[in-house]
């Protein structure tokens, strides 16, 4: 299976934005906000595992 590791443009520009967005929060914002993106991730981990397991 050949999947693709790169980043689109499109969420490479989406990449820069948040980047920018990010220099103007304060460090407990920006902690919170990580905390909920590894939070999310581990989700849709766990969505795909079920999802696969399934044989969907």
């Amino acid at each position: 299976m050949n999947l693709p590791i790169s980043l689109s443009f499109e969420q490479e520009f989406n990449l820069k934005v948040y980047q920018e967005q990010l220099k103007t929060l304060d460090l407990q914002t920006t902690q919170d906000l990580l905390l909920e993106v590894l939070r999310q991730s581990m989700v849709k981990e766990n969505l795909f595992k079920q999802v696969i397991k399934d044989g969907i």
